[in-house]
């Protein structure tokens, strides 16, 4: 399985899982940021942290970090 670390610029992904548990793993899932949601990945900051993603029609940046624990799908 890849993250939504791994994603490249331009992709389009779904989200298949989010691993983890507590704080973390429920602000990702109040961000939008669900299992089968699209997110298209908009660009990466120059230094690769953060990631911006849109999502359910609205724009998001996820620390590398964070994004580790977010499965995704093509």
């Amino acid at each position: 399985m890849r993250t939504l670390r791994e994603a490249k610029v331009g992709e389009s992904v779904t989200v298949t899982a989010i691993k983890g548990d507590g704080a973390l793993k429920r602000r990702i899932m109040d961000m939008g940021i669900t299992k089968k949601a699209q997110l298209f990945i908009r660009k990466v900051a120059p230094l690769g942290d953060p990631v911006e993603v849109t999502v359910r029609g609205y724009e998001l940046s996820i620390r590398k970090d964070d994004a580790q624990i977010i499965e995704i799908t093509d």
